[in-house]
């Protein structure tokens, strides 16, 4: 019996919608299967990944640190920041605790999204309380452009996506031109699972560092509590752009619709699934624990 069969089954009998999973451990590929062609798709959330790893690219360019206060890149918007703005860090645009606990998703394209995330008030203290906000995954890409001159994407390209060998990606951009960010990356099953590998290797691809091991570290184990979430997959703490699963040393890139990378530390292994399922994602993670993890 393959690796997969037991998978493969549940995919078909739960209607999961999964486009694609592909398994990596040792250092090679070691199962994928097809559920439908192999075309690049919108990674939705797990997009935010590749940008908290582009934010480590930047600390060890010496362009940023995670303790820098947002709005000193944005002195633009110092006299319309809503009271205690100029507290929000880096590191809490990665951890999703800037202190708000709203987001005006209506107002996304009738103003500039800088403008809307330093005028939403500031409910907590930033660093303290989990709020999943697509702006701050979408002003972390803002960072990079006024550190570096380039939106994310092209500042990925040489820096990340050629590296390994990820030619000409495509990313949704605001109505500003910015890289969207949040979501909107598309790429193929396997070139997804590119960026587990990456963390998996503590920062190495194909023989190039890309991001430092002691940031790849960060990433995964500064956890910030999100107990107050309704799904166990989802209770587990939430890092750099990064969510904690339930499987012992296991975290991954998660996306809207069954979107994920996997790196499981124990195995060696990385397992990243694709698809299009509007019930509850979480449920393929529960089957991949399941079905897949013990034969690894």
């Amino acid at each position: 019996m393959g690796i997969l069969t037991n998978f493969r089954l549940s995919v078909l009998e739960r209607k999961f919608g999964v486009y694609g999973i592909h398994v990596y451990q040792h250092g090679k590929t070691i199962a994928e299967h097809r559920f439908r062609s192999d075309d690049r798709e919108n990674l939705y959330s797990a997009s935010k990944t590749f940008v908290g790893v582009a934010i480590g690219i930047a600390e060890s360019e010496g362009l940023l640190s995670v303790d820098d206060f947002v709005l000193d890149f944005f002195p633009e918007f110092k006299s319309i920041a809503s009271k205690d703005s100029e507290l929000i860090k880096v590191v809490h645009l990665l951890q999703m605790t800037s202190g708000h606990l709203s987001e005006d998703y209506e107002k996304y394209n009738e103003m500039d999204r800088g403008e809307l995330f330093f005028t939403t008030e500031v409910v907590e203290e930033p660093g303290k309380k989990f709020f999943y906000e697509d702006l701050c995954s979408y002003m972390l890409g803002r960072i990079i452009y006024k550190v570096s001159g380039e939106i994310l994407l092209e500042y990925l390209k040489t820096r990340l996506f050629d590296k390994m060998g990820i030619i000409n990606p495509q990313w949704h951009t605001c109505e500003k031109g910015y890289t969207a960010c949040s979501g909107g990356l598309y790429l193929k099953t396997e070139e997804f699972s590119r960026i587990g590998v990456l963390l998996l290797n503590k920062g190495i691809y194909q023989n190039h560092q890309i991001i430092s091991a002691d940031y790849v570290e960060r990433m995964h184990t500064n956890w910030i509590d999100t107990s107050n979430k309704l799904d166990p997959e989802s209770q587990q703490g939430y890092g750099y752009q990064i969510w904690k699963c339930t499987l012992p040393n296991s975290y991954r890139a998660s996306g809207m619709y069954g979107q994920y990378c996997i790196i499981l530390e124990d195995y060696d292994a990385v397992i990243t699934i694709t698809g299009h399922y509007e019930e509850y994602g979480n449920d393929i993670l529960r089957v991949v624990w399941r079905d897949i993890v013990p034969y690894l």
